[in-house]
């Protein structure tokens, strides 16, 4: 029979058994089921395309540059051998990462204590800080300690007046406390480096160098990571966590990293005798597994709680928390090889 024309579409047929069929010249449709129970076609929304290869370069070079300036101006406050400014860079760092972190739980619905996170972690810093100045490591140790230590007193004794809510108390002091030792503790071995080695013969602190090295090789870890994913990526490595994460991701982000490790040394031989070509060779090696985990894990919490970045404050890295997850895992592996094994006291 005569195909009949639709108002605003193609041709459409009607066969033998009443149903309605339609021609389909470059356009895709779906079908819709009224209650009646009438056919309806409509065009079916075009899924977007995957990310260009132009685009991807575009965050790749926001994310280096935000990186290089961040850093470039740490730096430079570390070097400029002002310990205070020092102090609150670090402690700027940790507390908006830190913020952060608390963030993203109660966006997922999960109740922490964002407030008395953010001052434990505050005073842990500032005690820590004040004796490793004075160069009294195991007095830096034992108060972080007690502010954990009355941390945990507080948060207890806080639920006591507050109507229990089944397991809920548990996980809020659970996530809080996990706070202030992925971020507060873990970040806090940068400021133990810079006053690890001896100072100077003026006073001046000298582990600014360790810092150095430690951030070159790290972010060399992660451009190698990012760069080779991107051009050579096909096996993922954990999909479950993070799907864009590849095997030869990791390859080269331990080649970069091996690589970024020899070079530093070699220009920084001077102001690190005690590493030699072995040890640039193995921290390298150690450094870049260690950023891999870091990345992973931060990975691990922004895909449970539904988050794409942990901020938006830096652009093309995300927040805070985005520009340090690497240095959370490494800074502590340099600073137990130093002393377990290039024997700094």
């Amino acid at each position: 029979m005569r195909p009949k024309k639709a108002a605003d579409g193609p041709a459409i047929s009607t066969t033998d058994t009443g149903k309605q069929g339609c021609s389909l010249q470059n356009v895709t449709w779906t079908c819709l089921c009224p209650m009646d129970g009438s056919n309806s076609r409509v065009p079916a929304e075009t899924p977007p395309p995957s990310a260009s290869t132009g685009s991807r370069r575009t965050v790749f070079v926001l994310r280096a540059g935000s990186t290089l300036l961040m850093w470039a101006i740490a730096l430079g406050i570390i070097f400029s051998g002002q310990e205070i400014g020092f102090f609150v860079l670090i402690a700027g760092l940790t507390l908006l990462a830190l913020w952060e972190f608390y963030r993203m739980l109660e966006k997922r619905g999960l109740h922490v204590f964002t407030a008395t996170g953010l001052i434990a972690g505050l005073v842990s810093l500032c005690g820590s800080f004040y004796f490793l100045r004075q160069g009294d490591t195991a007095q830096a140790y034992d108060f972080e300690l007690c502010v954990l230590l009355l941390f945990v007193f507080g948060v207890f004794a806080r639920q006591f007046f507050e109507k229990l809510r089944g397991e809920a108390p548990l996980q809020s002091m659970a996530y809080t406390l996990f706070g202030l030792l992925y971020i507060v503790w873990l970040f806090s071995f940068v400021t133990k480096l810079v006053y690890l080695p001896p100072r100077g013969p003026e006073g001046a602190v000298t582990g600014h160098w360790c810092v150095l090295y430690l951030v070159v090789v790290t972010k060399f870890c992660d451009m190698g990571a990012y760069l080779t994913g991107m051009l050579f990526g096909k096996h993922p490595m954990v999909p479950a966590i993070s799907p864009k994460k590849t095997v030869e991701g990791f390859i080269g982000a331990l080649v970069f990293s091996v690589g970024a490790s020899l070079g530093s040394w070699w220009l920084l031989r001077e102001q690190l005798p005690f590493l030699h070509a072995p040890d640039a060779v193995v921290l390298g090696l150690l450094i870049g597994v260690a950023a891999v985990i870091g990345d992973l894990a931060e990975s691990l919490i922004k895909r449970s709680t539904d988050a794409k970045d942990s901020g938006s404050l830096l652009p093309g890295i995300g927040g805070v928390l985005d520009l340090i997850d690497s240095l959370l895992f490494t800074a502590p592996v340099l600073y137990f090889y130093l002393r377990f094994v290039a024997g700094l006291p």
